[in-house]
Parts: C-alpha cells; structure tokens; sequence
C-alpha cells in the first residue's frame, strides 16, 4: 500500500468515532426535531405541515416573554461571571507559581466534583428562610426575623455565576498565560498606569479567551434547568421549563420541538452577535475554548 491511501484510511479511522457520534447523536436528534416542530396536530393521531406551533409562540405571551426573560438574565449572569473571573484567572496565570497555582486550579475544580443538582441543593440550604445565613443575621442582631433569599432572581443569578465561574476561569487563564511579561512591562515603562495597561495591553491579548469562556458560559446558562427551577421556585420562569412542559406534562411535543429550535436560533444569534462585536473568529475561540 502507497503512502498516501495509508494516511487516509488512518485518518478516516480517527476520524471516525468524533463523526458517527456528531451524527447520531447531534444531528439527526436536530433535524428530527427540526421535522417535528413543523408539525401540526389536525385530528387525533393525524399531524400536518404548518407554522401554527411557531404561531403559538408569538401569541402567547407568557411564551416570548419566558424567552426575552432567559436571554437577558443569561447576558447578564455571563457578564458578572466575566468580571468575578478575569482577576481570579489573571492572578492564577500571572501571580501564582507552583503549588499555589495548582491549589488553586484544584479549589476551583473541587464543587464541579459533585453534581448540578447537589451544588444547587447547597445553595438552597444556605438561602432557605431557615437556612444559615438567616440563621447568622439574626443570631448577629442584623435582623430581627428569618429572611427568605431563595426564589427571586438574585438567587437564580447566582447559582448561575457559580456555576459558571469554572468554565470562564479556565479559557481566560489559558490566555493570558502567553503574554509575554516583557510586553506588560514595556507599557509600564512608557508611563502607563495600571488601568492603562491592562485595558490597552491586558484584556486585548486575553480576548480569545474572554470570548471562549463567554460563549462557555452563556450557552450553559441558557440551556440550565435545574438552578433556575429550584432556585427561582415559581418565579423562575425560564424557557427550558417551558420546553419541559410541552415535552414532559403537556406531550405536546410539536409545540416543545419548535420551542427547542428557538431556543437554539436564540443562542446561535447571540453567539454570533458576540463574535461580531469583539471581532474575533470562531476558529480562534475554539482553540482558546
């Protein structure tokens, strides 16, 4: 066998596994539901070809608004998590050496050991009305009574940030690991403050990875159920329960496949209106990612 044929077939051989599971398990499920979406229920057990379930979105409006809701609290749960990371990973990447940078890689890993459920569930025994930080406001005289600080969307933030802090620290780490310190200096030596710097120097060269752990976070975020669900209690109103409910309680699964779709479309916009803005490509986020 020549050169070249062998390549191929060792190529094809690898590449194998990574396109039979995009396929089967990506794919089809997409364009199934794609179908699915599209169909409308004219008799029992009888569908038809209509846009009557994506009709039904824009005429409810406890629907679209579940929607504009989840795409504005995913921005903003994806913007704080942004800041509360990028002085974590900066001082991991350029401050900590050795040991200390691994503990704290390890600190940062340690909750994601556990799974989404029981991390959510922490955070409800800590914010319960009956929980411990009720319980340490009142022992300190802070207040008089118990405080309930679970069901409203500052609890739903965050229990989103935390869960997404992990997935923004690691690409922005990642980044600014390849600045060269001589280049930082340089900016300090032509008399640049600290802010001058790091908004001139810093955050350019770390916004492959700004861009990656954004799209990380924010596709995670608006894709979440559990955190949403329990922490936000009826008020939660986000859209993968209302896709839970078409699917699960209602079967009514025309109506959650389109709703699916939407919420795909949503993400895909945001993430491309994201890549269009920082100017930044996908093949250089994927490689930070």
């Amino acid at each position: 066998m020549s050169t070249k044929p062998a390549q191929r077939l060792t190529l094809f051989l690898l590449l194998a596994p990574a396109v039979l599971w995009l396929g089967v398990l990506i794919v089809l499920p997409h364009v199934e539901i794609l179908v699915l979406s599209f169909s409308e229920r004219v008799a029992p057990r009888v569908y038809a070809f209509g846009f009557g379930n994506y009709l039904e979105f824009f005429t409810e409006p406890l629907y679209w608004r579940t929607f504009a809701r989840t795409a504005i609290v995913s921005i903003v749960v994806t913007a704080l998590t942004l800041v509360l990371a990028f002085p974590i990973a900066l001082y991991i990447a350029r401050v900590a050496q050795g040991r200390l940078k691994a503990m704290l890689l390890l600190l940062c890993l340690l909750p994601f050991w556990v799974s989404e459920l029981v991390r959510t569930l922490g955070w409800m025994m800590l914010l319960r009305e009956t929980g411990v930080i009720s319980y340490l406001l009142q022992a300190t005289g802070v207040t008089g009574e118990r405080i309930e600080f679970l069901y409203n969307d500052g609890a739903v933030i965050l229990g989103l940030v935390y869960g997404g802090l992990l997935f923004m620290i690691v690409p922005l780490a990642n980044a600014l690991e390849s600045l060269e310190p001589a280049v930082v200096e340089a900016g300090f030596d032509l008399g640049g403050s600290r802010w001058t710097v790091l908004r001139r120097i810093v955050i350019p060269h770390a916004m492959p990875g700004i861009v990656a752990g954004s799209i990380i976070v924010f596709m995670l975020t608006v894709g979440n159920f559990a955190t949403p669900v329990l922490l936000g209690g009826k008020n939660g109103l986000w859209f993968t329960e209302q896709i839970y409910a078409q699917f699960i309680t209602r079967f009514n699964w025309p109506q959650g496949a389109a709703f699916g779709m939407l919420l795909l479309l949503l993400s895909s916009a945001i993430v491309w209106a994201g890549l269009r803005l920082t100017g930044q490509s996908l093949g250089t986020t994927l490689k930070q990612a």
